[in-house]
């Protein structure tokens, strides 16, 4: 095994790890921003707004915001006549922080970070010293990592990262049965968290949170797991459960309610041929990781039918953990519409591909342990090859925008949109034309993301 022939060199699997998010941050912010499809300009607005203090608009301060920053796309009126983007309100919370102090670029890299550090400590707990390195590696070198780290008026690599975060968070948390339980209990709370700020920023990244609730109590009492720390974990889901529908009954008049208008989002049987059709393609060219993680469930399989040896039925139950989480989040997207519209050109991957990188962690998780026990030079060779496939699709997935209206432009654009709190209009403003729904520009048509 290759990590036999490092025991010697202190600290390889953090330096390799530091390494690999060095290597994505400096892919990151050496290229110009831009903003590639509607969706951008709709969470631009909102984090924008929300930085002045506003979560909704009225018509008035909507259009002075419309004129400030340049478009808008994708905003939705209320019944009581206020604005408010269709989507889901996480990622602006999440971002605001770094929108005040002007670095709104390393939003997503942040949290991308929590993410790394989540998968490394669950993955070398899982696997050994460098497993935790390898699971870096891969998740930080694909194209789609690459592309959505470097749109920070995107949620996806967010809320991917602290899917992984969580993920990586629990795993440590289930194995470490020589760590304090306080410690255990806590590390595993903000695990839960993890998964329940992912949810706030796309609701249906609640396939994982479902899966962590399903399967940490049955692997509980094995892993040493007390009822006190279930409770704070269950406690923990089922406030958060009510903070979401509470919001949305207050926001958009129903507990089930959102942004969206009734059939905006459809999600059909019908979907599915055509996207296996289409989407293996795409997913393999932007993250060439998965075909690694195919493996490491097959090789477990095999393994588990050859003998039923404490190891292997540790793997086992990690490898369906993490299955669970991949496989839930491709069969939702598989049966979504709108990619199979949107998916039928060969130069529309970075718009579909973002609906199935939340599965990225998990994926990581998975990929780490075939590559860890390839022989001597291979784990290298073949993280080499992964690496170079993710710098060969990351310009090509950059230059895929929707129209010359959305070319150009940094993050969060343009003047400063100067609407204050309470109600006070900005100067100027209720001139013009009444915005249509959404705001979009004619000509633009928009792309929809639950």
């Amino acid at each position: 095994m290759f990590d036999r022939d490092v025991q010697r060199i202190k600290n390889l699997d953090l330096v390799v790890a530091l390494a690999a998010f060095a290597g994505l941050c400096i892919a990151v912010l050496t290229r110009a921003p831009q903003l590639l499809e509607p969706d951008d300009l709709a969470y631009r607005a909102s984090i924008v707004a929300l930085s002045h203090g506003h979560l909704t608009l009225s018509t008035a301060q909507y259009q002075a915001l419309s004129r400030q920053v340049g478009q808008i796309a994708q905003w939705t009126q209320l019944s009581d006549g206020r604005w408010i983007s269709e989507k889901n309100p996480g990622y602006p919370f999440f971002a605001l922080p770094f929108q005040l102090l002007h670095v709104l670029r390393l939003t997503p890299l942040f949290y991308g970070a929590l993410g790394c550090a989540g998968l490394y400590a669950g993955a070398r707990r899982w696997l050994g010293r460098l497993g935790g390195a390898w699971a870096v590696v891969l998740y930080c070198s694909s194209g789609a990592a690459l592309v959505f780290a470097w749109r920070a008026t995107m949620p996806t690599f967010t809320d991917a990262s602290l899917i992984a975060a969580g993920l990586g968070g629990l795993l440590w948390t289930l194995l470490a049965a020589d760590a304090p339980a306080r410690r255990r209990t806590v590390v595993g709370l903000l695990s839960f968290l993890a998964l329940e700020g992912a949810t706030f920023i796309r609701y249906t990244d609640i396939v994982a949170l479902l899966v962590a609730v399903v399967a940490v109590p049955l692997v509980a009492r094995r892993a040493g797991i007390s009822r006190r720390a279930l409770a704070w974990w269950g406690a923990s889901v089922v406030a958060f459960g009510a903070l979401v529908a509470g919001f949305d009954d207050l926001v958009y008049g129903g507990v089930l309610k959102t942004g969206y208008a009734a059939g905006e989002i459809e999600f059909g049987l019908g979907a599915v041929l055509p996207n296996l059709r289409e989407m293996p393609r795409q997913l393999v060219s932007t993250m060439p990781l998965l075909v690694l993680a195919l493996a490491s469930l097959v090789w477990i399989g095999l393994r588990l039918a050859r003998s039923r040896s404490t190891d292997r039925r540790r793997d086992a139950a990690v490898a369906a953990g993490l299955a669970g989480v991949w496989l839930g989040v491709y069969a939702l997207y598989l049966a979504y519409t709108w990619t199979v519209r949107a998916g039928a050109g060969s130069g529309n991957a970075v718009h579909v591909i973002r609906f199935y990188v939340p599965a990225l962690g998990a994926l990581a998780l998975l990929a780490a342990w075939v590559v860890h026990r390839l022989p001597r030079w291979l784990p290298v060779a073949t993280l080499a090859a992964v690496v170079a496939i993710g710098g060969f699709s990351y310009p090509g997935l950059t230059a895929q925008g929707l129209g010359p209206g959305l070319r150009g432009g940094g993050p969060a654009g343009g003047a400063p949109f100067r609407g204050a709190p309470g109600g006070v209009e900005p100067p100027g403003a209720g001139r013009g034309s009444f915005p249509s729904p959404g705001g979009a520009p004619s000509g633009t048509r928009p792309s929809r993301a639950p």
